[in-house]
């Protein structure tokens, strides 16, 4: 019986594969993930092992398939704009973090998470910073769980805000791309708003996904500098981000290549849900208890950070 669902689950884990509206793909992964965890604490999971294995392997992938999807010419154009704005936002965010990490005593490494996916681009930052952090799978699903549940919010509450507040679409999308944490949401609330907000949201968020390289190039050298140096195991080397480069490379001088970035974006949209759904599927009571609900209110916090400096900076344009 619980091979069975669990197979059923994983199946429908690929919807995204299939021709359904943008703002269903914004909510296939949060509930890929509720789903995984609903069936471990229900019925268990029939393969942890290999869903363990499989899962930090398809987080990467779907990092990797990212870079597809994006044009950095476009996302160069949009950064350097907005680069002195992105560079303190960031670190403003990751500052903020640590101070809410050692008051409220959040888990190191989930506090790590929630920073990382509120400052650059919600679960795919997630996914890349978890995957170099080596973070154990309780602490990636509550980071995961937390950014997806204000993504849900934003999607909801950001386009009529922003007709509110009479903004601009390249307003709305600039605020949109900054603080709404998925690149999906993104896009699903700059549609809502409409007017042609949509171009400037994706561009903007592209452009702070690519602060993924850098960030998660430094986590792996302090993780190196700080590891046992009595232990011969040295940290992963983030091999998934210089093929994440390598693709938006690729795909912005590759004419046809290009033309595949919607199919592939898909493709990984799917691949990053069923990784959500295998992280799911190893989370127990005990492990859910140990982290508590502090990682929410340090996830709360960050997120009405983050959007209200970047509302400021967008209504001065």
């Amino acid at each position: 019986m619980s091979r069975a669902l669990f197979w059923l689950a994983a199946i429908g884990c690929c919807i995204p594969l299939l021709p359904v509206p943008e703002k269903v793909l914004a909510f296939v992964a949060p509930c890929a993930l509720i789903l995984g965890i609903a069936l471990a604490l229900s019925v268990g999971n029939p393969y942890p092992n290999q869903s363990k294995k499989v899962s930090k392997v398809l987080l990467q992938a779907a990092v990797v398939l990212l870079g597809f999807s994006m044009d950095l010419q476009k996302v160069v154009d949009a950064g350097r704009s907005g680069l002195v704005f992105a560079l303190v936002s960031i670190s403003s965010v990751f500052l903020l973090g640590w101070i809410i990490q050692k008051l409220l005593k959040v888990r190191p490494l989930t506090s790590l998470l929630v920073s990382t996916g509120t400052a650059i681009c919600g679960g795919s930052a997630i996914a890349a910073m978890s995957s170099v952090m080596e973070a154990p799978q309780e602490d990636v699903s509550v980071a995961v769980g937390t950014v997806f549940l204000l993504n849900g919010l934003a999607l909801v509450l950001f386009p009529p805000l922003g007709h509110l507040l009479h903004m601009t679409p390249d307003q709305f999308g600039t605020w949109s791309g900054i603080a709404i944490h998925d690149v999906s949401s993104v896009v699903g609330a700059a549609t809502s708003f409409g007017g042609g907000a949509i171009q400037t949201a994706v561009a903007v968020k592209l452009s702070r996904v690519l602060y993924l390289v850098p960030i998660t190039i430094l986590a792996a050298y302090l993780r190196s500098r700080n590891s046992d140096k009595a232990s011969s195991t040295a940290a992963p080397l983030p091999w998934f981000i210089a093929l994440f480069l390598l693709a938006s490379i690729v795909s912005t001088y590759v004419a046809p290549i290009h033309a595949l970035g919607p199919t592939v974006k898909l493709v990984a949209t799917a691949g990053f849900a069923l990784s959500l759904f295998l992280i799911g599927g190893g989370i127990s009571k005990n492990t859910l208890r140990s982290v508590g609900f502090r990682p929410l209110i340090q996830g709360i916090v960050l997120w009405l950070f983050i959007s209200l400096i970047a509302l400021v900076a967008v209504l001065q344009l």
